[in-house]
């Protein structure tokens, strides 16, 4: 397949691109910049030139495609509300280039905001149409016709080279002189592996099910304060709990994240499309030390 990629220099999207060009696929990859066009050019990826905020490119790179995957957002924790309606529209520019068609939309969606009734998340757990709207905007899509679904990340994609929430904790801890987390810690974050992620896009894409929600999930549920430990041990800095009151002023943006209880299963995603997590979980992975050797 000819697959346009947006976000296909990202910590993720690259991941993905490497995945599918193993796999025989071609890519075209959205480039904003020389460096990123350059990038992709030197390992035999198809460039096209443009953002997020260009609905029109995005169109016409789906137009010129026999799928789609969608990893591209902006990463501006400030303006989040902005960042998700242009994610909202980039999705809805993608997904005009595929009414009809029987071309396969992979977009991204997050498990960390999903609300559950039965304690841990599953793919029949729908995320909510506030916040980051990805998901929403995705089964619309479907509901419309469009060969659309979703695989939804944890708040951990760990490998080396992250640049998300846990390299923000570490940095935080650097800084305060502190690793902590809210409360008793008892609250459970899950993860996956970047390139166990990235191995679950390919498998959706060429599976293409229509409406369907995939849990990107190999760690289920790892207790913060057992990242925070972990953290604290190889800095050599004291653990220490923070009240909800005290986590806005010391987790800054971050503390409308490090509450949450989010456990997730990918039972359903494993048998739907034969996928298997392989390397390493995030405590084995932080184990390794490239986290803190930056």
């Amino acid at each position: 397949m000819r697959v346009f990629v947006t976000g296909a220099t990202g910590f993720v999207g690259s991941a993905i691109v490497q995945e599918l060009l193993a796999a025989g696929h071609q890519v075209l990859g959205l480039a904003r910049s020389d460096a990123s066009a350059q990038s992709l050019q030197e390992i035999g990826v198809d460039i096209l030139r443009g953002s997020l905020e260009d609905p029109e490119v995005l169109t016409a790179g789906a137009s010129a495609a026999d799928g789609v995957i969608h990893t591209a957002f902006i990463h501006d924790f400030s303006q989040y509300a902005a960042a998700a309606a242009t994610d909202k529209r980039a999705i809805e520019a993608l997904g005009s280039a595929l009414v009809g068609t029987d071309r396969p939309l992979i977009v991204t969606g997050g498990i960390l905001i999903v609300p559950s009734e039965g304690g841990i998340i599953t793919e029949t757990d729908a995320a909510p149409a506030t916040h980051r709207a990805s998901e929403a905007t995705a089964m619309a899509l479907a509901e419309a016709g469009v060969q659309a679904s979703v695989i939804r990340l944890p708040p951990s994609v760990h490998d080396e080279g992250d640049g998300g929430f846990v390299p923000f904790l570490i940095d935080l801890a650097r800084k305060k002189g502190v690793s902590a987390y809210v409360g008793d810690g008892s609250n459970r974050w899950p993860a996956v592996h970047r390139l166990d992620a990235a191995r679950l896009y390919r498998l959706a894409l060429e599976k293409a099910a229509m409406g369907q929600r995939y849990n990107a999930i190999g760690d289920e549920g790892i207790p913060v304060r057992e990242i925070a430990e972990l953290i604290g041990q190889e800095l050599q800095v004291p653990v220490v709990s923070v009240s909800p009151e005290e986590a806005i002023n010391h987790f800054d943006w971050m503390s409308r994240f490090i509450t949450f209880d989010s456990p997730a299963t990918a039972t359903q995603t494993r048998a739907a499309l034969g996928w298997e997590p392989v390397h390493a979980g995030l405590i084995e992975d932080l184990r390794m030390g490239h986290y803190f050797n930056r």
